[in-house]
């Protein structure tokens, strides 16, 4: 039996009246000063970099690559700042703080260096500032590379040849970004500009190579009369070295005049001179350049002609390094003092080479990192040619450039003496010290301390200097 009943029937809920959505909340209004001051702010960036870029011929090279950041930043700072503002707000427009290089398209479009050629009556000045060399020193170097002007490899660019010049010495002497150089260039990237660079180098390396001939006719001739000057008979040149950051390590020949004889460079920076020598070029061909040339006579012996060597150098008979554990001071009067001066003297001219190349080139002072490091010997190679080319043209330097360099520390050479080298050393130290006897002695005067024959070749004619010095 089945009971039965009234079956429950469920009701869905009625859902209340829903209230209408609140308003959303008032946008935050910026007090007008607020906008006003952005406003200012953001007009004077502009107007700043305006200046920076149709001005910048006013401005040294130095002063444009210290305040191009510093006006950059504020102009992305004034475009974070702007956007805070909310939308109805924001009127402002920054257009013209863009730092994107400009869309290149034949002819270039108008750039600092374009500026810089239709500018007539700057002085030589600005173009030292620039590239370190005068107008005219720039057109000679130009027309003595004979850059493609189109695309002639595929490792040339198809650019104008005094763009690929004037980008590569500007970075060279300023170690400016690539991205900088790209801008003041008109060149369509950074990526560009950084081949340009490469591409001079190696043009440099190739057409200068000659400055750097050792054995070339009378190059080592020449170079004995600067050290004669300096109290060092029948000297060729000064052997020095020099640390480029700690990637490598160079090894040059200097003669008086601060010219580069001869350039090694990129010997591991954790090796000794004493193992870097023995590898050169130098070491191998020295027995020929300096064959074949007149002794000095002295009293108490002939003296070959020979190079200065630093005391992280073995003394050997072609170079003469100083004497080791002499007391250095003023009143020792022994020959080995005296000696140690005159050479410590000599030695100076390839510390202030190395340091005048690397005032004039900063960028060879920069820490080089990754790929780049392969590229810095040629980058060295290629400022001591351009160094050689300018002391050439006969430009001048500036104070900033003309300082003399604290030589890199090298540990001394501890090794046995050569017995040859040893006996020319002495015979030089006695001259000098009969020279510093007869600058004491008024009525002392040894005329046969030093007096020798000089010959070299110039214009097919033999030459004969007969050198007599009494005094340092």
């Amino acid at each position: 039996m089945v009971a039965s009943g009234r079956k429950r029937s469920r009701r869905a809920p009625i859902a209340a009246p829903s209230s209408p959505p609140p308003p959303p909340p008032p946008a935050p209004q910026s007090p007008p000063q607020l906008t006003s001051l952005l406003a200012l702010l953001a007009s004077s960036v502009t107007l700043a970099l305006r200046f920076a870029s149709d001005r910048d011929l006013l401005l040294r090279p130095s002063q444009t690559l210290a305040l191009d950041p510093l006006l950059l930043s504020a102009a992305r700072a004034v475009s974070r700042l702007l956007a805070q503002l909310p939308l109805h707000l924001q009127t402002l427009t920054l257009t013209s703080l863009s730092l994107s290089p400009p869309t290149p398209s034949p002819p270039l479009p108008s750039s600092w260096f374009l500026r810089l050629l239709s500018s007539p009556s700057l002085p030589d000045s600005a173009w030292r500032d620039a590239f370190r060399m005068s107008k005219p020193a720039f057109f000679q170097l130009l027309h003595a590379l004979a850059l493609p002007a189109s695309a002639a490899s595929s490792s040339s660019l198809a650019l104008p040849p005094d763009h690929k010049l004037g980008a590569a010495l500007f970075r060279l002497a300023h170690a400016a970004p690539a991205l900088v150089v790209a801008r003041r260039f008109g060149l369509p990237s950074p990526a560009v500009a950084a081949r340009a660079f490469y591409e001079v180098c190696r043009a440099i390396a190739e057409r200068l190579a000659v400055l750097l001939d050792l054995a070339a006719p009378d190059r080592i001739a020449r170079a004995v009369p600067g050290f004669c000057a300096l109290s060092l008979p029948n000297c060729c040149g000064a052997l020095g070295y020099a640390r480029f950051g700690e990637v490598a390590i160079a090894q040059a020949l200097v003669d008086a005049e601060g010219r580069f004889l001869d350039v090694s460079v990129g010997w591991d920076p954790e090796m000794a001179p004493v193992e870097i020598l023995p590898r050169t070029k130098l070491y191998t061909s020295q027995s020929m350049v300096l064959a074949n040339a007149p002794q000095g006579e002295l009293i108490g012996g002939s003296v070959p002609r020979y190079f200065l060597g630093p005391a992280c150098c073995p003394l050997l008979p072609w170079l003469v390094t100083p004497y080791k554990h002499v007391v250095d001071a003023t009143d020792d009067l022994s020959k080995e003092s005296i000696f140690n001066h005159v050479h410590a003297h000599g030695q100076q001219v390839v510390k202030n080479a190395f340091g005048r190349a690397r005032a004039r080139w900063r960028l060879l002072e920069e820490c080089w990192k990754g790929e780049c490091q392969e590229a810095l010997p040629y980058v060295v190679v290629a400022g001591c040619l351009l160094h050689n080319f300018l002391l050439q043209c006969g430009e001048p330097m500036t104070a900033e450039i003309q300082r003399n360099a604290d030589a890199d520390a090298f540990v001394d050479f501890e090794g046995e003496k050569d017995k040859e080298g040893e006996r020319i050393r002495d015979v030089l130290a006695a001259h000098l010290s009969l020279i510093m006897l007869a600058s004491f002695n008024p009525y002392y005067h040894p005329i046969e301390a030093f007096s020798f024959v000089l010959r070299y070749e110039k214009d097919d004619k033999s030459i004969l200097h007969k050198v007599v010095y009494l005094s340092l």
